[in-house]
């Protein structure tokens, strides 16, 4: 089984909010995009929660327009191995740097994590941080389909006054 690898973080010295998922999957890593799968939530989930419809914009300008609204983009895994693209799969996971990043973000004001796996991971990584808010979300995969779109953005509304 071949290693997958997380993307490079897609922040700025301005990012307020990082959101940061497990680790991108199948469909994300053959486009080399961030939520690529066409039935993951993410882009009009958070587009919701920071006022522009970033799901019409093509990905390049997704990027930006994350960055213009402070919000920063990684994951909570480097490398892992992974047959498929579910959380459930993962096997001998690296974890990434998160100290690292946030020690180069001075303007970061919260961490929020895209689903249970994240939210592990993540908290772990990040105990005992003082001043930093972490957000546990419902996760934006197509797999999670038990909650509706209505119930997911109530949870990511949370994001939208922290980039405000």
């Amino acid at each position: 089984m071949s290693v997958k690898r997380a993307f490079d973080p897609v922040v700025d010295a301005h990012t307020r909010l990082l959101i940061l998922g497990s680790l991108p999957g199948d469909a994300s890593l053959a486009a080399g995009q961030y939520y690529a799968h066409p039935r993951n939530a993410f882009w009009r989930l958070v587009g919701e929660a920071v006022g522009r419809d970033l799901a019409a914009l093509p990905y390049p300008d997704r990027l930006e327009a994350l960055k213009a609204a402070r919000v920063g983009l990684w994951d909570v895994i480097a490398g892992a191995e992974r047959r498929g693209s579910l959380d459930a799969d993962i096997r001998k996971a690296e974890a990434a740097d998160l100290r690292q990043l946030i020690d180069g973000l001075p303007d970061l004001r919260a961490v929020a994590f895209n689903g249970a796996t994240a939210a592990r991971i993540g908290r772990k990584s990040l105990a005992g941080i003082e001043g930093l808010r972490l957000i546990d979300l419902p996760s934006s995969s197509p797999a999670h389909a038990a909650r509706s779109h209505a119930d997911k953005a109530a949870a990511w509304a949370v994001l939208g006054p922290l980039v405000r």
